[in-house]
């Protein structure tokens, strides 16, 4: 990993008398001494990464979910939120999910973490490649072993510099985002998954099928019910799938799969969102099925991607405040493509 070693508290043990000094608490030096600002958004942004503050809120012993703190009122009118994430801590140590876009709002969720316990963080999942899942990985700890699914870790060490510009251009150059740099995971899960027993708690990391990106991991807790979707589920209605990589069929049949898997009491954490229950899975899938049925019947009239365009207006689930960037000009016209095929 391309990060500085931190420093850590000393540990002394007094020999003499046989006593041993508390132990060793890690500290993130890329954290410590920093006078971070949160700004104003900037307007023409889907939201601004330094003017996002993070909260925590306990989702089960020792579980927490990390999200903006405007979601309250953003998230039921459709507004975009910053990346939502969490922490798991057990008796060896602590997870994370998510590192968030840059080294401002990393620090934040360090901060947040520090606020419930001293204990060491150990690992780092990251649900996909989207920087703004992943960019604080730079600023980790050199011990802490970050986990991405093996097809996520080979986009990003051959996209790396694509993904950056793609988010500089959306979320702003001056957002410290220039800063991150490529960062090779430890841990490469495959199809079949991966756990960790932190000690009293498991974490799982499974790979449900495609579900926004070819290496998306769902991070579950089994004792508490709770899961971190990551971006196939943005946040809760009248927000949508993003088919940035397309495969509208495989993104409606992966969340539909995970939603049936959980219980109705379980926790779900979207990539941008509030913790919510399983049934927030429901306005994504049917938003996509209705979307797929509609390009459907544009493409069998034979109908050009413009007049698809113009027929598949899905008033009905309107109110995101990207729709019309997102669905217009990336969903409909990947669905237009898959289905012309």
């Amino acid at each position: 990993m391309n990060v500085r070693l931190l420093p850590l508290l000393a540990l002394s043990t007094i020999a003499c008398k046989g006593e041993t000094a508390p132990a060793e608490v890690q500290v993130f030096s890329e954290c410590e001494g920093r006078d971070f600002t949160v700004t104003e958004p900037k307007e023409g942004l889907p939201w601004t990464p330094n003017a996002v503050t993070l909260v925590s809120e306990q989702l089960a012993e020792g579980v927490f979910g990390v999200y903006d703190s405007n979601a309250a009122t953003y998230e039921p009118a459709g507004l975009p939120l910053g990346t939502s994430g969490g922490f798991v801590i057990g008796d060896d140590g602590v997870l994370l999910v998510e590192t968030m876009i840059n080294r401002q709002l990393l620090c934040q969720v360090y901060e947040l973490v520090r606020a419930q316990t001293d204990k060491p963080v150990l690992y780092a999942i990251n649900t996909s490649y989207h920087g703004d899942h992943s960019y604080g990985n730079t600023f980790l700890p050199d011990e802490v072993q970050v986990v991405q699914h093996e097809r996520t870790a080979a986009f990003v060490a051959t996209h790396f510099a694509d993904d950056v510009a793609f988010m500089e251009t959306n979320f702003g150059a001056d957002q410290g985002i220039d800063e991150a740099e490529l960062v090779t995971p430890d841990i490469e899960v495959d199809d079949l998954g991966w756990s960790i027993d932190l000690g009293g708690v498991t974490v799982e990391a499974q790979y449900r099928g495609f579900a926004q990106t070819d290496g998306d991991l769902f991070v579950y807790v089994p004792e508490a019910d709770v899961i971190w979707a990551g971006n196939p589920l943005i946040a809760a209605e009248p927000a949508i799938p993003w088919l940035l990589d397309g495969h509208a069929h495989d993104v409606s049949e992966t969340l539909a799969a995970v939603q049936a898997s959980l219980p109705a009491g379980a926790i779900v954490v979207p990539g941008h969102g509030r913790p919510a229950t399983p049934s927030t899975f429901s306005f994504s899938v049917d938003y996509l099925n209705t979307m797929i049925a509609e390009v459907q019947t544009s493409v069998d009239e034979g109908a050009t991607l413009e007049e698809t365009q113009a027929a598949v207006l899905m008033e009905d689930y309107q109110g995101y405040a990207l729709w019309d960037w997102v669905h217009t000009w990336v969903n409909v016209p990947a669905a237009h493509a898959e289905l012309s095929e």
